[in-house]
């Protein structure tokens, strides 16, 4: 008789809504007259997965179709769900919903870019900065390139951990006041946290030619250690550890190139 009141009761539980309110950005650029604004929807948490994605794609799916976000993989791996939740930048895909119904989830895209659409923001300035940085490995002769491995120890290589792992998600760029104020000329966290993965890998032979590119008093050095960028990363990186390191490696080089 317990058993079959215990679970009428969580049956009647399980039945009463859960009702959740969320404030989406929206602004549509082929809309005319469009403005900016926040659109609230309301969603059962009974019937919606744990995450924030998860509400994301059943307001598309069930409430308004126009809704435009990125997604992909919704494991934490492509970065393309970025954005800005409850005032925090983070991946929508990681980020579980809050189930305290008293609360307005607000989501928006990731500050200080254009947009595109909703939550879709303009990555072009993003990847343009990372091209420049030539993401890859370079030798000074590439005569046999592609016949043999290039080895590495177990030392070298433990050394890009923690960097190699970067998705390029672009949160901790667009958390960084720097990077705010001077987007067009400042790396920002990410793209330098790259360089330096490359400026220290033990197979790449253009590790100054790498520093040279950075000498300018932009690139590099508008980083005023605010730590915004490892306080955000999804991926529990650290930024700011890196962009510290390519200083010092600055600091020795030109050291190096004053002696010459």
């Amino acid at each position: 008789m317990l058993a079959v009141r215990y679970a009428q009761t969580a049956a009647a539980t399980a039945t009463q809504p859960k009702i959740k309110k969320f404030q989406v950005y929206r602004w549509d650029p082929d809309t005319v007259g469009d403005k900016p604004r926040m659109q609230t929807f309301e969603i059962d948490l009974n019937t919606c997965g744990p995450m924030i994605l998860d509400a994301l794609i059943k307001i598309k799916n069930e409430m308004d179709g126009t809704l435009t976000f990125r997604r992909s993989c919704r494991e934490g791996i492509c970065g393309s769900c970025a954005m800005n939740i409850n005032g925090g930048n983070t991946l929508a895909c990681l980020n579980k919903i809050d189930t305290n119904t008293s609360k307005v989830t607000k989501i928006y895209p990731l500050p200080h870019m254009y947009v595109v659409k909703d939550l879709v923001p303009d990555m072009s300035n993003f990847y343009a900065q990372y091209k420049s940085i030539e993401p890859y490995l370079k030798k000074k002769d590439e005569t046999n390139e592609g016949k043999e491995q290039y080895h590495q120890t177990v030392e070298d290589r433990q050394k890009l951990d923690g960097l190699y792992e970067c998705i390029l998600c672009a949160c901790c760029s667009t958390s960084c006041p720097s990077y705010w104020w001077n987007g067009d000329k400042y790396l920002g966290p990410a793209v330098l946290m790259q360089a330096y993965r490359w400026m220290i890998d033990s197979r790449d032979e253009f590790t100054e030619e790498r520093l040279s590119q950075l000498q300018d008093p932009f690139s590099l050095y508008r980083c005023h250690t605010i730590m915004n960028c490892t306080r955000t990363c999804p991926k529990g990186l650290n930024p700011g550890l890196a962009i510290a390191e390519i200083k010092k490696m600055m600091a020795m080089y030109k050291e190096k190139r004053a002696a010459a």
